[in-house]
Order: C-alpha cells, then structure tokens, then sequence
C-alpha cells in the first residue's frame, strides 16, 4: 500500500496516558471514531488513567505494560496497523541523578517497538524531542533543521538521540515503515506538575517564587500540545 494511502483502522499508543499521548488518544477519538487504540502504558508518576477517562471503551482499550516487555508486544501488537510511541522517560533534571531508567525506556523500549513492528509489519511513527540538536546561542540568527548534527547535551536528550538513530537504522536496514518528529516543548492539558509551566504557575498560585533558571535569559520554543 502506498504511504499516502494509509488509514489505519487498529493503532497502539504507548504512552497514552501521558500528557501529550493522552491529548492524542482524545484527540483521535474525537475525530477518528472509526479508528480503534489500544494504549500501552506502564503507568509510572507520569501516566494517569485519568487523562482518558470517559473515552468510548468499544474504541479506547487500556493495557498496563511496559514496552520493554517483548513478550507483551508479541501478543499485543500483531492486528494492529501502526504504532505512535510517545512513552519516555522525559524529565531532564531525573535524567542527570539517575539516568538508568532512561536508558532503559527511551533506547532499550524504543528497540523492542522497533523488532516488533519488523516482526509484524507495523507502521511506526516515533515522537522525539528537539532537544536531540542541542542548544543554540542567544544571539544566534538560524534555526535548527531536520539534518542538522545531533548534538544532545543531558542524558535525557542523548536517549532520545539514540533512539532516533534507531529508527533511522531499523527503516533503512530492515525496511520498517517509519517517521520522526522532533517536536519543541509542549504545554497544554494533562501536563504533569512537574514540568515547566505548570510548575511556575502553581508555583505563583501558591505564593512560592517562580524558579529562575540562570540569569532568566533563556529561550525556550513551546508548541500547544493539541498543535503538535
């Protein structure tokens, strides 16, 4: 089947009661009742059943695991069409004190995805992070591109890069059907407290000081999750 030609009908979210892979599942559910998703969340800090609550449950079904798992994938993925993997461990300071479970998750999980959709076929979409290219200077005119040198500077963003790297290798070597996107930082609902903005707003609705990072000059991009 040509790739423009795609409309899958059984798709697998990992991550999909995440902040922006539950924006997704509601967002497929809302426009795509013909499309069923089989979400694939470990259900860490990060994910909440919550965050879907309410959807159709003859089009949402939940499975608690890990993409780690290679035995779950093989009974899971077979009759699906295509996975969206957003599952990732995502927070940049937990990466620096404790960067195992990144490596883990992010390139180990990213790996067994991969062999599965090899195994059965599978269309395979992966959700990185812009954070692969690095950082520019403040005063820097150009933007970065999608060839652009991956430059990661944490083990958060260096996981994401070999994963990356993955996909590129597994649709070249083997042939898998695959896409990435780099995305800039998401906002929007069913974020977790922990990240950025909603830190600094809770922060200001509970009379803490918003923390500055460095001297405040800083530049960060966001993108509306329900944009991404």
């Amino acid at each position: 089947m040509a790739e423009d030609a795609f409309e899958p009908r059984n798709i697998i979210v990992t991550g999909g009661c995440g902040f922006i892979g539950s924006n997704f599942v509601r967002w497929v559910a809302a426009n795509h009742p013909e499309v069923h998703v089989t979400v694939l969340d470990k259900l860490t800090y990060a994910g909440n059943p919550e965050n879907i609550a309410g959807l159709p449950e003859s089009q949402v079904e939940l499975v608690v695991g890990d993409i780690c798992d290679a035995d779950l994938l093989d009974r899971i993925v077979p009759g699906h069409d295509a996975i969206v993997h957003y599952a990732a461990e995502s927070h940049n300071d937990n990466s620096i004190a404790d960067p195992e479970p990144f490596v883990r998750t992010n390139v180990v999980g990213t790996y067994r995805l991969l062999e599965a959709c090899r195994r059965y076929d599978v269309r395979y979409h992966h959700v990185s992070t812009d954070e692969v290219y690095g950082d520019l200077a403040l005063d820097e005119p150009r933007r970065f591109e999608p060839d652009d040198p991956y430059r990661p500077s944490s083990p958060y963003s260096s996981t994401k890069a070999s994963s990356d790297l993955l996909v590129r290798a597994w649709a070249r070597t083997y042939g898998i059907r695959a896409t990435i996107s780099n995305c800039s930082n998401n906002y929007g609902p069913y974020q977790h407290v922990e990240k950025f903005i909603p830190r600094q707003v809770t922060n200001v609705l509970c009379g803490i000081r918003p923390k500055l990072y460095g001297t405040g000059e800083n530049v960060r991009d966001w993108i509306h999750t329900e944009d991404h």
